[in-house]
């Protein structure tokens, strides 16, 4: 009996996350049920929650519409390329706001943060005419270089290299480790928590962008998965399977990049939490 109301509150707990988490994939769950459906059970009624006949003639349907393989390689490559150079750009200045003295550091650091508070609808058009101007629309070029750094990613980066002890650095300058080989070999490999977070979350936010890509690009050698699933509405009528259908195939690559990387996100939330 004492093992029975031991256990009984993790279990209950257990029930109770595993309906939250239900719920809150269910949207998911529906749209690859819809994904598998016809038309006309779609729009039958009463509507149907699950499939009667399974098929995947809307995946088909997909393929033929729009080179949505193509979309999502434009999509990966260019959520990559900006990954790369958040995080360079932003450890690079993290490290100087961190470790090095300057005047106006504190004024610098104030309007960095201070881009934080700008929507990106107000630098939409002044980057396309830029970007157009120089030549760099429908390139991977014009589609990367407004998202190579972060205020957001400078911020997350200096708290965590400020809770790192002064007297590392002290005894690398002691052993004639200058800042670059400090920076490299030392603290960005006691660094790969927050990296790996900034990194998860560049990803996911490029991969996302809708209204970027759609004032970059002209051609399908260059348009994302978001202007791909547009692409499959028609003026005459929403094919919902269709739709649904193409949101499966770009949905896929996402969750599987945020099932492998979850743990290192998680750790350095942790990090963050222990020493922030």
């Amino acid at each position: 009996m004492r093992k029975v109301k031991k256990y009984a509150p993790a279990c209950t707990h257990g029930i109770i996350a595993l309906l939250i988490g239900l719920l809150l994939i269910s949207p998911i769950l529906y749209g690859l049920s819809m994904s598998l459906m016809r038309d006309g059970d779609i729009m039958s009624y009463p509507p149907k929650i699950f499939p009667v006949n399974i098929t995947f003639d809307n995946y088909i349907r997909v393929m033929k519409a729009v080179p949505i393989f193509k979309y999502i390689w434009n999509s990966s490559a260019v959520s990559l390329m900006i990954c790369l150079g958040q995080l360079i750009t932003c450890s690079m200045a993290a490290y100087a706001f961190s470790f090095f003295g300057f005047p106006g550091k504190k004024t610098l650091f104030m309007a960095v943060l201070a881009t934080m508070l700008i929507p990106g609808e107000a630098t939409l058009i002044s980057n396309f005419l830029n970007l157009t101007q120089w030549g760099f629309a429908d390139t991977y070029t014009g589609l990367v270089i407004p998202f190579t750094a972060s205020g957001m990613g400078i911020f997350l980066i200096r708290q965590f290299y400020l809770s790192v002890p002064k007297e590392i650095k002290e005894a690398a300058d002691i052993d004639g480790c200058g800042d670059f080989h400090f920076f490299v070999k030392i603290l960005t490999p006691i660094s790969t928590p927050v990296l790996s977070a900034l990194a998860v979350y560049a990803i996911i936010n490029s991969w996302n962008q809708y209204m970027w890509p759609l004032l970059m690009t002209n051609s399908d050698a260059k348009r994302t998965v978001q202007i791909g699933v547009a692409m499959l509405k028609s003026s005459e009528g929403v094919s919902y399977g269709l739709v649904n259908a193409g949101c499966m195939l770009i949905l896929l690559p996402s969750i599987l990049f945020f099932i492998i990387c979850q743990k290192k996100m998680i750790g350095a939330m942790m990090v963050g939490s222990l020493k922030g």
